[in-house]
């Protein structure tokens, strides 16, 4: 009979929505602890126990002492009320955000549909991994999936390295482990979050300055200041309020492994590290172990495991019963079939290409006699498998995608790095500027003069040569990153507001002086009689002043108005890229008025007192309107093509490579797409393909 503590415990956790699992999962304590408990067969629970269960089932103080009193216990819990704390707040945001992105994801990769695969995993040889007197270890190491989070707490040091072969499921391991992680999360835990190591160059980067970066780009809310001056982002890291879990320690560049095992081994920080096997044992057999680190090793699926998945994902029928007996008849007689499906990847592409798909028989696997062939087959049926009649027009896409990524030496499809040509950045900047500059004087004149065309073709030819050297200075120094910062008014702003003054008062010093080049160049052209070295000196120095401190004000204000972006802009590349979106037309939106109307004005000022000086100018309201819009515009409509990230994204994704046939023109919608297909996934603020092994399969296919 149920005692009343039973009762308690089963009607809290149905008015959670929790089964006996879930909630045993979420207060990490075993399932027949939670079943006795309800049904009575265990009737004196220990105090840590009835505090986990308390914490999961997030009971109020009364319920929480209603509950510690029908345990028996005399003097039950009191849980103090936690202070307000930035990183506190902070942890709690990105929990859920963590914890959404990632159920989305297994979602969207048929996880469950209809069970998971059974990933299990061994312990690695001994030369693999730290003394156990160093790594704290209880027990045996080896487990299954739903016991990851059990087995990393067996852990003392909180340092697990889990190795596995192309394909054996590291990445599905590395998603329960945070969600089962975070099911079982208390408010002092840290929050894990999964970091694609391919993107960390250890010689150029610290591990915890490249945690905070990674942290920012996907979060931009964590930007924000946080205690000590830094970013929250790195106030995180640094009071380990963040657990990392550090996917494809393999996928470093190649020549950096040992490099990143020694980094790895100067912190102390908790993690859980995933690679494949060769990569981290030749890392460990040039350098060392990872310090204090127990390192299991995944394990292949067995053909009971194929016997018991296969046939549930189908009703499909064929000789003997369901479409799969077939292959299941000959991987139990080995061959090359037993050979392949011994991954969750594989097995994945093979149900996707014949048990998702109408009219494909599995039986045609038996057809193939050679492990590799099969492979191949599987790899290259994906694609048709998934867009049908549409595959023969998308995988030249996928191609140039996969081939890009290649080149990059990267697995992030980031929208921000589709192309770095500073010619097809500077093309692209000089006929925005030259056709804006003709509308202008159009709509500002009543027509064109043959001055104005000459002028519109030269300045667009000089602006684009210009920003087309700042990109190549910018881009070869340090990459153009997304914005992530929005306009909102700061009382301080400090030594960013000075140094960005002067970076614009020597930048549009530079662009000021080119335009006043041209502009008298324009000029003699059409002009019999004009005074060439006068008004090249007047007019390079007046633009070069009037430009140089337009821009140097417009940039200092722009420094003093930046805020991080919040937490809505994050979660999804779609998301930070409408935020930046946002944030750099935003910026523009300053800009551009700022300094029309400080050029207009200046300029007017300046042709006011060389007339007073008895020089001969050539200067109306209208020649003061029309400076000032054209600088404006023009200099706004440059600075976002060649020097954000943004501007790159219309230049090259929405403009040169669609019109090179390279890319689809709704690149977005594409990208999406694939990733609803399966095809990508998902990493943050970046997409992915689904695995590694397709990337390089589609790049060879290039």
């Amino acid at each position: 009979m149920a005692s009343q503590f039973g009762l308690l415990l089963r009607q809290w956790r149905q008015r959670a929505g929790l089964s006996q699992e879930a909630l045993a999962g979420r207060a990490a304590v075993g399932i027949r602890t939670v079943r006795g408990l309800e049904t009575g067969e265990r009737t004196d629970p220990r105090m840590g126990t009835v505090r986990a269960l308390a914490d999961a089932l997030e009971l109020t103080g009364a319920e929480r002492v209603e509950l510690f009193s029908a345990a028996g216990r005399d003097e039950p819990l009191v849980v103090e009320p936690v202070r307000f704390d930035p990183l506190h707040e902070a942890a709690e945001t990105l929990k859920v955000a963590i914890e959404a992105r990632w159920r989305r994801e297994e979602e969207q990769r048929q996880v469950h549909d209809p069970v998971p695969l059974p990933v299990r995993w061994d312990e690695a040889p001994a030369t693999w991994m730290d003394s156990r007197l160093n790594i704290g270890a209880e027990g045996a190491l080896g487990g299954r999936l739903d016991q990851v989070v059990e087995v990393y707490r067996r852990v003392g040091s909180r340092r697990l390295v889990v190795l596995g072969r192309a394909g054996a499921g590291k990445t599905v391991l590395t998603t329960r482990f945070v969600l089962d992680l975070l099911g079982a999360r208390n408010p002092a835990d840290p929050v894990p979050v999964i970091f694609h190591l391919g993107a960390w160059h250890p010689g150029r980067l610290g591990l915890r300055d490249w945690l905070a970066g990674q942290l920012t780009r996907d979060h931009p809310f964590l930007a924000a200041p946080g205690p000590g001056g830094g970013t929250l982002a790195a106030a995180l890291v640094d009071a380990q309020r963040v657990l990392p879990v550090l996917d494809g320690f393999d996928e470093i560049a190649t020549g950096l492994h040992r490099q990143a095992l020694n980094a790895l081994n100067t912190t102390t920080l908790p993690l859980l590290l995933t690679s494949r096997v060769d990569e981290y044992r030749d890392a460990v057999e040039g350098t060392d172990v990872l310090t204090s680190a127990a390192t299991v090793v995944l394990a292949d699926l067995t053909c009971d495991d194929l016997a018991d998945y296969l046939p549930r994902t189908t009703r499909k029928t064929g000789p003997g019963g369901n479409a799969w007996k077939p292959v299941l008849d000959e991987v139990r007689n080995g061959g090359p079939l037993a050979e392949v499906l011994t991954t969750p990847l594989m097995v994945a592409l093979a149900r996707r290409i014949y048990s998702d798909t109408p009219d494909h028989d599995p039986i045609a696997l038996l057809d193939f006699h050679e492990p590799d062939q099969v492979e191949r087959h599987l790899l290259s049926s994906f694609i048709p498998a998934v867009y049908g009649v549409h595959a023969e027009r998308v995988q030249p896409w996928l191609g140039y995608l996969a081939d890009h990524l290649t080149r990059l030496g990267t697995h992030d499809v980031a929208w921000w790095r589709f192309g770095t040509s500073s010619v097809v950045t500077g093309m692209t900047v000089g006929v925005a500027v030259g056709i804006a500059d003709l509308a202008l004087e159009a709509a500002l004149l009543g027509g064109l003069a043959a001055r104005g065309v000459a002028f519109a073709v030269m300045i667009g030819l000089v602006t684009g040569v210009l920003f087309g050297v700042a990109h190549r200075f910018v881009v070869s120094r340090t990459p153009i990153e997304p914005v992530r910062t929005r306009l909102r008014w700061r009382g301080r702003a400090g030594r960013r507001v000075w140094s960005r003054g002067l970076l614009g008062l020597a930048f549009g010093g530079a662009v000021g002086a080119a335009y006043g080049l041209v502009r008298a160049m324009a000029y003699w052209l059409v002009t019999p009689g004009f005074e060439m070295t006068t008004g090249v000196l007047v007019d390079v120095g007046v633009f070069g002043l009037v430009f140089g401190f337009g821009a140097g004000m417009v940039f200092a204000v722009v420094a003093a108005t930046e805020a991080p972006l919040d937490v809505r802009s994050a979660g999804s590349p779609d998301g930070l890229l409408a935020a930046n979106r946002r944030a750099v037309l935003g910026l523009v939106a300053m800009m551009v008025p700022v300094f029309a109307v400080f050029v207009a004005g200046a300029t007017g000022a300046v042709a006011s007192g060389l007339t007073a000086l008895r020089f001969e100018v050539v200067w109306s309201p209208v020649t003061a309107l029309s400076l000032g819009l054209v600088g404006g515009i023009g200099g706004g409509l440059a600075y976002v093509l060649s020097l954000t990230a943004w501007g790159q994204w219309v230049v090259f994704a929405r403009v040169w490579l669609p019109l090179t046939g390279k890319l689809p023109w709704g690149l977005p919608a594409f990208l999406d797409d694939a990733y609803r297909r399966g095809v990508l996934r998902r990493a943050g603020a970046v997409y992915q393909f689904r695995h590694a092994r397709l990337q390089d399969h589609f790049a060879r296919l290039r």
